[in-house]
């Protein structure tokens, strides 16, 4: 399958008074833009929250630090960044 090049650039939300461009001209990238694509996309519509909504927390509650939210977005977030599933 060949490869197909976007020369279209796509504009997202500021973030802390900074532009935020997806540009797939080449160039200087980093392997952390999909992490900001998953937080904008997390904040937008809740993702998170959502997907931790689908686990009961059979913990004890008096003993619990961490919600089942935090939980869960650490492992989403995890696992987005290092581009894989599995150990």
């Amino acid at each position: 399958m060949r490869t197909e090049c976007n020369l279209t650039s796509m504009r997202f939300a500021r973030l802390k008074g900074r532009d935020v461009v997806a540009d797939f001209r080449g160039g200087t990238m980093t392997s952390d833009a999909g992490a900001l694509l998953l937080g904008t996309t997390d904040r937008a519509i809740g993702l998170v929250a959502r997907f931790s909504a689908c686990f009961s927390d059979g913990r004890a509650a008096d003993r619990v630090v961490h919600d089942v939210e935090t939980l869960v977005g650490q492992r989403v977030f995890g696992i987005a960044l290092r581009g894989r599933c599995g150990p």
